[in-house]
Order: C-alpha cells, then sequence, then structure tokens
C-alpha cells in the first residue's frame, strides 16, 4: 500500500461525493456494507490489476481494451505504447471510464481524465519504481525497453464507484 493518510483522505471524499450523487439503482445494489472504503481499495489494489479502460473516438463512440492498471497514491496509473489508439484517443479527448472486475464479488469503476505520467521525470519516480518493483521479477530486464519506450497515464477520478460481496 502507497497510499499516504492524505490520500486515503481524499479517496473517502471522492467516495463519498461519488455516491451522494448516484442514482437510486446504484444504490440500490451498492448499499454501504457492500462498498469498500478508500483504506481497504488501496490494501485490495496492490500490484498489478486488469481494467477494463474505455476511451473516446473521434465520433463519440467509446473504445474498451484491457490494461494493466496500478493503484497508487488513491489512483489507477496504466500505460501502453505512444503510438498506440488507446494513447491517440487520449492526447485528443482524455476522458476515461475503467473498470477493475476481477468477479462477481469485486468491482472497481472510475471516471475521469487521464493525465500523462513521465516516468523519467522527478514527479513520476514512484510510479516507475512501483512498475520496476512490479514487472523486474516478473520478466526480467527485458521490460525496461518496454518500460522506457512506453507511455503512462494516471486517472483523475471524478466519479469513483466500490463494490464487493463477502466471500463464503
Amino acid at each position: 500500500m502507497h497510499e499516504t493518510a492524505a490520500d486515503l483522505a481524499a479517496l473517502q471524499e471522492l467516495l463519498d461525493r461519488s455516491y451522494a450523487g448516484a442514482g437510486p439503482h446504484m444504490l440500490r445494489i451498492h448499499t454501504p456494507e457492500r462498498r469498500l472504503s478508500a483504506e481497504q481499495m488501496a490494501e485490495r489494489l496492490t500490484g498489478m490489476r486488469l481494467l477494463a479502460l474505455a476511451t473516446v473516438t473521434a465520433d463519440g463512440r467509446p473504445i474498451v481494451g484491457p490494461v494493466d492498471g496500478i493503484f497508487l497514491r488513491g489512483a489507477f496509473h496504466f500505460g501502453s505504447a505512444p503510438d498506440s489508439l488507446r494513447f491517440r484517443h487520449i492526447r485528443a479527448r482524455p476522458q476515461v471510464s475503467a473498470t477493475h472486475l476481477p468477479g462477481e464479488e469485486l468491482a472497481v469503476t472510475v471516471h475521469g481524465r487521464a493525465t500523462p505520467v513521465d516516468v523519467r521525470a522527478e514527479d513520476g519516480a514512484q510510479l516507475r519504481q512501483t512498475l520496476l518493483d512490479i514487472y523486474l521479477p516478473r520478466y526480467g530486464d527485458e521490460w525496461l525497453e518496454v518500460l522506457d519506450g512506453g507511455a503512462f497515464a494516471r486517472i483523475d477520478a471524478e466519479r469513483m464507484f466500490t463494490f464487493h460481496l463477502d466471500e463464503h
């Protein structure tokens, strides 16, 4: 878990604000006991978590594809190739939605804007180190080429929702 107390407070405020604006249908399903707190989210979303990420085409159509999601400092981060369709969309229209849905027992959905993160710059150093910690043991030094040639972004959330069912 990489979140500070301030990160967790901001994340909890986002979750509370998101649910305060949610519709009746969602609130019937996402009852308070089925929601994760900011701290519970940070504990569960360690390492790489697959996301279904939606970007927007020039004519307004959503395009969804899988990305490796890294939850860091209370926000999802992801990467791809700089020339990918995903990053071409983001450069023109940064609005994105993403869902982590490993099964019916857990869902985390975020809606917001993708903000580029330069993992070679000082403000991207923590993301870079987190990526190294996750991927170097798995793929070895060859993964450094992916890191150095990739494009990365953080989802600055405008709304975020969580859902979990206790496993019996």
